[in-house]
């Protein structure tokens, strides 16, 4: 059980704000002995600076377990430029603050005038306190008198704000220091007494609720402790550019080499990830013929860069190429473009749009600008779509068009296609060819199961059990494109299952929301009719440690028992949780 406190407003001086050491709200939370464990964060406004925060949120725990979560607003400007925030936080708000500095008369007014208005036009029956903060600069004693009209030139009356309370049915209090007294037992008393009388209103209304559920003739569901929302599950973040890049430094699976013509700067590379970039490497390759392409410029690109020196004793051997398979020898025949090579490999492994870090390598390692210009050209010429003009010619432009990692459509090509395949994996009775750098930099069990001491490391063939070819497929499919589209939620559960015999934890985390997305997106009449088995479902999920779908699972049997309960499995759902528990 939690208790949401909304704070509006600016209880510094304007004059001395310096002086004071922290706020009434920070205060009151560092010195209650009620309240533990203070944490703060703070929420920047659009602009992104600290110089004017929108609010500051606290959390902390109060009377020993219960979850106290403060938003403290001193910039009234929230209700003029985010109206729903400000109005979602008053709205969720168990208890409101509204504090003000008592010789700050033109903000008062400001506040009243303005902003006072909207607040009671949100506010839905919730305790407010007001509290004037600081001693008036006119006077040496403070005064509360209801009827002193001595302060009412530059500070802000004590009848202004009992006059303020009564508008809002709000509890007035002025604080005269941030001491003990005013914050412990003055300011805290009153707050503390609020927050006693939401957590009984909270205890009451869940009362209500459970016996309303229980009062129901016939089968009761299973008591199980039920949040007050079901569990949200959220998706786990990509890594599958970084995961191709760190492909070039980790140089697994090598089966190319480029070489200066006398042995020198040797720099290895995969020709599955050159060619889902470039038609010059697919042409290099014999992935296509000239025939295939039918563009010169992208022929002669090929011609002038690169030749294939297939001598065995011409290069110097890696020891990583794959079984059968000695990498390929490639001479680079430009001098200056061999010299950048690395940089270029860098380039075309994080993306092929990172166009001005490129500019800046290149030019380190060359001096004369002709030079620079005329790698980057030839750059240009690589990436170059056959039939169409260079789009390249404007870099920032397509930088700026193409901002995200590309190899997740060009991979797809090469998708269960023979070419350039190193793998082949036996299911079913079927071959599905494959790629093992791919394999390697998405899937860190096969780079184990590649690079170690097993039969897989020295076999082309390799046998695959207790999956389907369509599953398997899948699960390449999001290897390849870091995209799954499954075709139902027997599908989603047979790949979550495949995810999890490799260890491939975002995917396992797709198709969980997969799964939630689609019984969400049911209407009642469809979940009565399908014939799908829930509790099956949520074997599977606690069997394959798929904690937080299960955890839903159970969350949305509880749920929809009504509708479930006439269905056969569901005739003795209390075993069933005994057994699952």
């Amino acid at each position: 059980m939690s208790i949401h406190i909304v704070a509006l407003g600016n209880e510094g001086d304007a004059f001395h704000q310096d002086q004071r050491p922290s706020g009434l709200i920070r205060t009151y939370l560092g010195r209650s002995p009620l309240v533990s464990g203070d944490e703060s964060s703070l929420l920047l406004n659009a602009a992104g600076t600290v110089a004017r925060p929108v609010f500051t949120e606290y959390q902390a725990s109060a009377f020993g377990n219960v979850k106290l979560l403060v938003h403290d607003c001193p910039v009234w400007d929230i209700f003029d430029s985010d109206w729903y925030t400000s109005r979602n936080l008053i709205g969720r708000g168990d208890i409101i603050v509204i504090k003000y500095n008592v010789n700050d008369k033109f903000s008062f007014h400001e506040v009243k005038d303005n902003y006072i208005p909207v607040i009671k036009r949100a506010l839905n029956s919730v305790p407010v306190i007001i509290a004037a903060v600081g001693t008036r600069q006119n006077e040496e004693l403070p005064c509360t008198c209801p009827l002193c009209t001595s302060d009412r030139g530059s500070c802000v009356s004590t009848t202004e704000g009992i006059q303020l309370a009564k508008e809002l049915g709000a509890t007035y209090l002025e604080l005269h220091s941030l001491d003990d007294f005013y914050i412990g037992k003055y300011f805290g008393g009153v707050l503390e007494y609020f927050m006693i009388q939401a957590l009984n209103q909270k205890t009451s209304e869940k009362m209500k609720k459970r016996k309303m559920c229980t009062s129901f003739h016939g089968i009761r569901p299973p008591q199980l402790e039920q949040p007050e929302k079901m569990p949200v599950l959220k998706a786990e973040a990509s890594h599958y550019n970084s995961d191709l890049n760190n492909l070039l430094f980790c140089c697994q699976c090598v089966d190319v080499v480029f070489y200066h013509p006398d042995l020198q700067g040797v720099a290895e590379a995969h020709k599955i990830v050159l060619c889902a970039v470039s038609h010059v490497f697919m042409l290099l390759f014999n992935v296509k013929s000239p025939a295939d392409i039918q563009d010169p410029t992208i022929i002669r690109t090929s011609q002038d860069l690169f030749a294939v020196n297939r001598d065995p004793t011409a290069s110097p051997g890696t020891g990583r190429a794959c079984p059968g398979n000695p990498p390929l020898r490639v001479v680079v025949k430009d001098v200056a473009f061999c010299s950048c090579l690395s940089a270029i490999l860098r380039f075309i492994y994080s993306g092929a749009f990172q166009w001005e870090e490129l500019e800046d390598d290149i030019r380190k390692k060359l001096k004369d600008s002709g030079d620079v210009s005329n790698v980057i050209e030839k750059v240009k010429c690589i990436l170059k779509t056959p039939g169409k003009i260079n789009c390249l010619r404007n870099c920032k432009t397509y930088q700026a068009r193409k901002p995200l990692w590309f190899y997740n459509t060009s991979l797809k090509f090469f998708l269960n296609k023979p070419m350039l395949a190193d793998v082949v994996f036996e299911i079913q009775g079927t071959t599905v060819p494959a790629h093992r750098a791919i394999l390697v930099a998405r899937c860190e069990v096969m780079a184990a199961m590649f690079n170690g001491n097993y039969m897989e490391a020295k076999s082309v063939l390799i046998p695959v059990y207790g999956v389907s070819k369509e599953t398997f497929l899948s699960f390449l499919e999001y290897l390849y494109t870091d995209s799954c589209c499954p075709a139902g939620i027997f599908q989603a559960m047979c790949l979550l299952i495949c995810a999890e015999m490799y260890q491939v934890s975002r995917l396992q985390h797709i198709c969980e929301l997969f799964i939630v997305t689609q019984l969400q997106s049911m209407p009642s009449r469809e979940l009565a009719s399908m014939n799908l088995d829930i509790v099956d479902l949520l074997k599977k999920a606690k069997f394959h440690h798929s904690d937080c779908l299960s955890t839903w699972l159970l969350h949305f049997i509880a749920t929809n028992y009504l509708i479930f309960s006439q269905k056969p499995e569901f005739q003795d759902l209390s075993v069933i949780f005994t057994m699952l528990h």
